[in-house]
């Protein structure tokens, strides 16, 4: 039997990245697998170096060295870039012109999970690529050879790239969010080159995640943010999620300012430099943006969800800028993948430019009743089908549907949404109206539709 064979937990290999429970579903063995996999995709392309960062979780540096040995030994140079945001590992591979990079990370997750993210040439690898990895790995068909690994500090360099996207002449008072996650270090840096007052929370990087759970999407996380911009009279807050690729914002009177409205508050600048340009939003992104970016003379594409597929739609269609209700945004202008820390600094500067507070704009925005994004398990195997069945019968019955990814709804009263994750065994809806009588009766179709194909509800919708 071939020694080199190696068969991963059929659960990690995600639509995205690669997911597990460290010391379960996830094992150094299963990192150095993934590093010789990853590394014979990289050499068959033609590729000579690959950048590998890490984030602040406690199995992090045990599960880099182990896939930076596996890159390795198929005969790669690895430039390994030490403790960081994801984000920085991007910029590393843009930086140095390298062939690849391979991040490890658990993102959001809670602290007994970790991961691996991949980016390859200037795209990420997503999908079949990722299923890819476990066919080489199965085989034992990895590409051999004698490379080498060094280590490069490039954290001040990133920083002073950041920091020269800064367009204002004066500062603003911010209160930052790391949540202990792996933003901590260069935060601190970043702030301490921005004008203005700058207040920090939890910079300090600690897998255990001491304070909070690193994800800015959920309001829950966002109670410290709130306080400290109540208690130091900032004029905005914002937060990270636990690699730094994601963003939250609070406005000055406490509200959080959500994934969707703070692109479109970013399109009025984008599409003020590029008139005409698409900007991309997923399919949870309310319609106020979609209107917002046409009003603006944009031209609004709705797509599927999912940074990785985000990010390659931005390529394909040359759009200036794209978003998730996740927190996930992309400018073309800063090399179009998902930089939290970016995305921080094009807030406080747009805003200190405009002389205008963050909690005007969201204002500017009409006012909508929504659903937060709601999910609830669904088997694998009926989460499409039951998709499938609510897209059919609302074909049959002529309602309008969108159907890019799951089914999305509109009617007079609004619309809603029911789509199945590419990554968990769950069902995802929401729904949106202008009133309260109509946001009730989208709940209800919604009700309906999951009733009829044998599916409770999620408690609380």
């Amino acid at each position: 039997m071939n020694s080199d064979i190696h068969r991963f937990d059929p659960t990690v290999l995600r639509e995205y990245d690669i997911r597990g429970i460290v010391g379960r579903t996830l094992t150094e063995a299963d990192a150095r697998a993934v590093g010789r996999a990853f590394g014979t995709i990289v050499r068959r392309q033609g590729g000579e170096l690959v950048c590998v960062g890490y984030d602040g979780r406690l199995s992090s540096p045990a599960l880099e060295a182990a896939a930076v040995e596996g890159l390795v030994s198929t005969g790669l140079r690895v430039e390994r870039i030490g403790l960081g945001p994801t984000p920085m590992l991007y910029f590393a591979v843009r930086n140095r012109e390298a062939a690849a990079g391979l991040m490890i990370t658990g993102s959001h997750n809670p602290p007994e999970y970790n991961g691996i993210k991949m980016m390859l040439g200037k795209g990420p690898v997503y999908g079949d690529a990722i299923q890819e990895l476990g066919r080489i790995a199965a085989a034992g068909a990895y590409a051999r050879g004698e490379g080498s690994e060094s280590r490069i500090d490039l954290r001040d360099t990133y920083v002073e790239r950041l920091t020269a996207q800064y367009r204002a002449p004066k500062g603003l008072k911010v209160a930052w969010d790391a949540g202990n996650g792996a933003t901590g270090e260069v935060l601190r840096r970043l702030v301490a080159r921005l004008p203005g007052e700058h207040v920090l929370l939890f910079d300090e990087i600690d897998g255990n995640f001491p304070n909070h759970h690193p994800d800015p999407t959920v309001p829950e996380n966002l109670v410290h943010l709130r306080k400290a911009v109540a208690e130091h009279g900032c004029d905005l807050g914002i937060g990270f999620d636990g690699d730094g690729d994601r963003i939250g914002a609070i406005d000055g009177l406490g509200r959080i300012v959500w994934g969707d409205q703070l692109v479109a508050i970013y399109a009025a600048e984008v599409l003020a430099e590029k008139p005409g340009g698409i900007v991309i939003a997923d399919v949870k992104s309310s319609d106020t943006l979609f209107a917002e970016v046409a009003r603006l003379g944009g031209k609004p594409l709705m797509w599927k969800t999912g940074h990785s597929l985000l990010k390659a739609k931005m390529a394909e269609v040359g759009a200036p800028l794209a978003g998730e209700m996740s927190g996930h945004i992309f400018f073309a202008d800063w090399y179009g993948f998902d930089d939290a820390l970016y995305c921080g600094v094009r807030l406080v500067s747009l805003l200190a430019k405009g002389g205008v507070s963050l909690s005007a704009l969201k204002d500017r925005l009409p006012a909508v009743l929504n659903t937060p994004e709601t999910r609830f398990q669904v088997s694998e195997e009926r989460k499409f089908a039951v998709v499938e069945e609510v897209r059919a019968r609302l074909a049959e019955a002529g309602a309008k549907v969108d159907a890019t990814d799951g089914v999305r709804v509109s009617t007079p009263d609004g619309w809603w949404l029911l789509r199945a994750s590419n990554t968990q065994d769950v069902l995802v809806v929401r729904a949106e109206s202008a009133s309260p009588d109509g946001l009730e009766r989208l709940k209800d179709v919604v009700k309906d539709q999951l009733g009829r194909s044998g599916v409770a509800a999620p408690e609380g919708f």
